[in-house]
């Protein structure tokens, strides 16, 4: 039996690739007053007393740590390299200055490639003034260890592409899936709140909607779920959360999670 730290999750965002709303789009939920249907791309952070660690950092990592007021950071931990996940690495440099010190950066050697590509300049021999500065770490196929957070790495598809989630303790954080194959989910075994993807109503290749969301949850056996990664096509947050199932709910951007994920 492993011993942790009560540990805070906030959702920093939970929208889809695009947000919500969508830029030009005039439909109900993105004409919407309801600051539940305002959706900054998806990403969490999870906070011990003596650790902070950001799972993805999306194009709106700037605007969600300035919303937080962040001022801390122990190391980011990356899902896979689709833009929406990865775009906001460069504003890292502010922790840079603030903590005086390079940013761990754990990642598959998949997505190494990609911050690589993406991100040249970091990587460039001329070290021009004041870009970001992050050691790549190889993210371990075994539970790992950031401060006293403890973080169990499974694998989900996002269609053909593999996707890291990852358990802490009693919580898992599950983003861009579609299918979980057995062996991961036995992983999975025991968790009792949890934060799933469910992009919209209708069948989408990558994702999973709405009812399959709650058909994993109850899979799982989850307590609490919220819901996370959604898309304006899944409805206002007020007339979906009135259909849920008891333990099953919408996430926001900026709401929070407490648990001791023992």
């Amino acid at each position: 039996m492993f011993n942790f730290p009560a540990v805070k999750v906030t959702i920093l965002g939970s929208g889809t690739s695009q947000g919500v709303p969508i830029i030009g789009c005039q439909c109900m939920v993105c004409r919407s007053n309801d600051p539940h249907d305002k959706r900054l791309r998806s990403s969490i952070l999870l906070e011990s007393e003596t650790t902070t660690v950001i799972i993805d950092t999306g194009p709106d990592f700037r605007q969600q740590m300035l919303r937080e007021g962040t001022r801390k950071m122990d190391a980011v931990v990356f899902t896979h390299e689709h833009k929406d996940h990865i775009a906001g690495l460069d504003d890292i440099r502010a922790f840079n200055f603030i903590l005086k010190k390079k940013i761990p950066v754990y990642a598959s050697n998949r997505v190494q490639s990609a911050i690589r590509r993406e991100f040249a300049y970091i990587f460039d021999e001329f070290r021009y003034p004041g870009i970001p500065e992050i050691d790549l770490i190889d993210l371990p196929s075994d539970p790992f260890m950031i401060g006293d957070i403890r973080l169990i790495p499974l694998q989900v598809m996002h269609m053909k592409l593999p996707v890291h989630a990852f358990r802490v303790g009693n919580f898992a954080y599950i983003t861009d899936a579609n299918y979980i194959a057995p062996e991961e989910l036995k992983k999975l075994e025991g968790v009792e709140t949890m934060v799933l993807n469910a992009l919209r109503r209708e069948p989408h290749p990558s994702h999973f909607t709405l009812d399959e969301a709650v058909a994993l949850v109850k899979k799982i056996g989850a307590k609490k779920a919220y819901l996370t990664h959604i898309s304006h096509q899944l409805g206002l947050h007020a007339t979906v959360s009135r259909e849920l199932p008891e333990g099953v709910e919408l996430a926001y951007d900026g709401m929070v999670l407490v648990g001791s994920f023992e």
